[in-house]
């Protein structure tokens, strides 16, 4: 009686579970964080289903089975790419999003990254001053030498940094953390502006609120220009109101390039790394050649790397 309870205990959760992500239910705390761990709730529908399946366990097997199956669905395009073929045309543009903790140990890690990948865009997330001092001393503004950069104390900082020409470009408002924002004009290429973002983390009621209010009050791309979101969401595509942002003008570069599952988040702990929420957000005029997560040392996140096809200047952006 005890087994068959748990059995059933265990098949109701995944049920309410897959409504819940399938209807985008998920009002508040605790709900909110939780959602950020679908993909291994639909490895355990599966497991449950094998199970239920090798004990004869039949109608167990086809509730989770079903479960499964939807949740699969729903995460598919994720880990199916849809990148620009080799011979698209149009003006490259390579973006990195690092969140370094509020860390100046970074700043080699950080140097390192920018060598190898040599993105012409940068978005630091929790960036204080000594951490722009740091990576002063680094040298990374001599391989970067434009910069909008917004530091705060703690985790509330951010910064752009670019081998392109920078202008300020209005930031939003009502966010918790500050957001630096800038519009570049590539060479050939429609003009753009780029975001560093950074939403309040979901841990509690209230930050819940907060985190809802960031997202909503991040710019939809599309009107007046194209616009790059780049940074620490703290959210996933498993939450209605990230999926919210993403369908006002954009894709996001992860779930392009096929890489939506490698996940960035917590790198520095005794597991393996649960949730993706760092993410590169494209106008969807905006093309994804490639995209991959890199480590970056002294941070619990693992960064965003994505090269960008931007449509040439006589095509238009706006």
């Amino acid at each position: 009686m005890l087994l068959r309870g748990l059995r059933w205990g265990l098949a109701g959760a995944l049920v309410a579970w897959t409504l819940t992500r399938l209807l985008g239910l998920e009002a508040g705390w605790p709900l909110v964080p939780l959602l950020a761990l679908t993909p291994w709730i639909a490895a355990l529908a599966l497991i449950a289903a094998l199970i239920g399946a090798l004990l004869r366990h039949r109608l167990f097997t086809l509730v989770c089975g079903a479960c499964a199956l939807v949740l699969a669905v729903l995460i598919a395009p994720r880990v199916i790419p849809n990148r620009a073929p080799d011979d698209a045309e149009g003006v490259r543009l390579r973006v990195l999003a690092i969140n370094v903790a509020s860390n100046p140990g970074t700043a080699q890690s950080v140097r390192a990254l920018i060598r190898r990948y040599r993105p012409d865009v940068v978005s630091v997330l929790e960036l204080p001053l000594d951490v722009v001092h740091a990576y002063e001393v680094a040298g990374i503004p001599e391989l970067l030498p434009h910069q909008v950069l917004e530091p705060r104390p703690g985790f509330a900082g951010t910064g752009l940094y670019s081998r392109i020409p920078l202008r300020v470009a209005p930031r939003p408002v009502n966010t918790l953390f500050a957001i630096s924002a800038a519009s570049l004009a590539p060479e050939r290429a429609a003009p753009l502006e780029v975001f560093a973002v950074h939403t309040r983390a979901p841990t509690s009621p209230g930050e819940t609120r907060q985190w809802k209010t960031d997202l909503r009050a991040l710019p939809p791309t599309g009107e007046g220009g194209m616009r790059i979101l780049a940074g620490d969401f703290n959210a996933t595509l498993d939450h209605h109101e990230f999926r919210r942002l993403v369908d006002r003008g954009y894709h996001d570069t992860g779930e392009q390039a096929g890489i939506g599952l490698r996940m960035t988040w917590s790198e520095d702990s005794w597991l393996l790394p649960l949730v993706h929420i760092d993410h590169v957000l494209a106008d969807r005029r905006i093309r994804v050649i490639s995209a991959r997560t890199v480590p970056i040392g002294g941070s619990d996140h693992r960064g965003v790397f994505t090269e960008l096809l931007l449509p040439d200047a006589d095509r238009g952006g706006g």
